[in-house]
């Protein structure tokens, strides 16, 4: 089957599937030295905007900023014999490598809402998306660029990330007709769109899964995102060890177990991921199990823990989506009808497949490598490869 026609047979039906990123991004990815990281404002390892300036200045602040961290960039670039290519562009975003994550890896129908700029870098974004496989009839082109994100990787595989903002899509009631998920990442810029899009899901009957951002979006905007996952409108939250402490923080306990009771008395899946640790669930009120079972079910059992291990290299090469495709392989997991325990498992394959190399897209060798994870642990091949 050519490119053309698979886009095309993906683009006949509704995407079971929906990723919500307000804004499309392109992200610009480079192993760089730590002499470089102390020159940018913010911590390591975090994701803060480019620019602190007020809304109305921000977005021509920021592009400057943008191109003046990316100017730097040569001279503090780490060589690396197994990147072709010093720096890598791609088309980028949580929301988006979780999408292209589902849809080129795992084969589910998976389709983008958002907005993408009049710009060579909105051509490569929607570009991107449509190859591989990913539903983008629901992504419209505004006047202006499109957002972009500088990543940068140190030697030990951590990503400092410093985004440039762009104009956000408004959503629509149609957007969600014929889905079962929407996928989200928190931001308080786009809060007043993911709470009309969270709206609009539930009127639908969708499930929305959040991922909460950056340590620093849940430290300085924590009141709010309570708020939202104390809704109860949040089905499943994947959170990082370091999102996980500041959702907590002030509280008594705040380590990713206690995390998980918080998260767990909200939403009905409940995962924190721990690195190289693994990662720990919970789903609901109901005990785990060893086989499949019915997503739907809402037994009121006693509450267990799962705990997984990382799957894959100890040492990342660059860390950048591994959240992203860890949630790609729960879905993934969820959509099949996996146990808890399955669906983290599936979840580690995938987030392990990307940190291999540079970005946030998974490489063709590096899906070989997560299938073969996935076969040697008694998990179900997606159907592209069966």
């Amino acid at each position: 089957m050519g490119a053309e026609t698979l886009v095309k047979n993906v683009e006949a039906m509704a995407p079971l599937i929906l990723g919500l990123q307000p804004a499309a991004l392109i992200d610009h990815v480079a192993r760089v030295d730590w002499s470089l990281l102390h020159q940018i404002p913010g911590e390591r390892g975090g994701s803060i905007l480019v620019f602190p300036f007020p809304l109305e200045l921000l977005l021509f602040c920021e592009i400057n900023e943008l191109e003046h961290i990316l100017s730097k960039l040569k001279k503090h670039i780490l060589a690396s014999i197994d990147e072709p290519s010093p720096m890598k562009i791609v088309a980028g975003g949580s929301v988006a490598n979780t999408i292209r994550g589902l849809s080129s890896g795992f084969g589910v129908n998976s389709g983008m809402i958002g907005a993408y700029g009049d710009d060579e870098q909105g051509r490569l974004f929607l570009s991107n998306m449509n190859i591989s496989a990913v539903y983008i009839s629901r992504l419209r082109k505004k006047k202006g660029p499109t957002a972009q994100c500088v990543c940068l990787v140190d030697a030990d595989g951590n990503r400092t990330m410093r985004p440039c903002l762009s104009t956000a899509v408004k959503v629509e009631g149609d957007d969600f007709s014929g889905s079962k998920w929407l996928v989200m990442r928190y931001g308080i810029f786009n809060l007043e769109v993911i709470q009309a899009a969270i709206t609009i899901a539930k009127q639908e009957g969708l499930f929305v899964s959040l991922d909460l951002a950056s340590f620093e979006m849940v430290r300085n905007f924590r009141q709010p995102l309570q708020l939202l996952l104390e809704s109860g409108d949040i089905d499943l939250c994947i959170a990082n060890e370091d999102e996980a402490t500041e959702l907590l923080r002030g509280e008594e306990n705040a380590d990713p177990e206690a995390a998980i009771g918080y998260l767990s008395k909200y939403c009905r899946w409940a995962v924190v991921t721990l690195g190289a640790n693994g990662c720990i669930a919970k789903h609901g009120q109901e005990v785990v199990h060893s086989q499949p079972y019915d997503m739907f079910c809402r037994k009121t059992v006693k509450l267990q823990i799962v705990r997984v291990p990382a799957i894959g290299e100890a040492k990342a090469v660059d860390a950048t989506g591994a959240g992203d495709l860890f949630t790609s392989g729960f879905l993934y997991g969820l959509v099949k009808g996996l146990s808890l325990e399955e669906c983290c498992k599936v979840g580690s394959c995938s987030g392990g497949a990307v940190i291999r190399s540079l970005g946030g897209e998974v490489t063709l060798e590096n899906w070989e490598w997560m299938y073969k994870q996935m076969q040697s642990k008694g998990l179900p091949l997606p159907d592209i490869r069966n």
